[in-house]
């Protein structure tokens, strides 16, 4: 793993992040002591879809359910 002192990294820290995004961590040092590792961090996209399968029941007739009341307040009639 490559180790770069702080000046370094100041000044080539773009270069050193697209290093580490591609798989190669690097350590930040001060006065030869490591101070810190800079690595890739895994993304992890959970999954949404269907999370609440089961947990409810649409009725079949949803997009009808009280039409006629729906109307009346659209055309005052309520």
């Amino acid at each position: 793993m490559k180790t770069v002192n702080i000046h370094e990294a100041k000044t080539n820290l773009s270069k050193l992040v697209e290093a580490a995004v591609r798989g190669e961590p690097f350590v930040i040092a001060r006065a030869g002591k490591p101070m810190v590792k800079v690595m890739q961090i895994e993304s992890r996209t959970p999954s949404r879809i269907g999370f609440l399968e089961g947990a409810y029941e649409i009725p079949e007739d949803f997009d009808r359910m009280d039409a006629d009341g729906i109307q009346a307040l659209f055309e005052g009639d309520a």
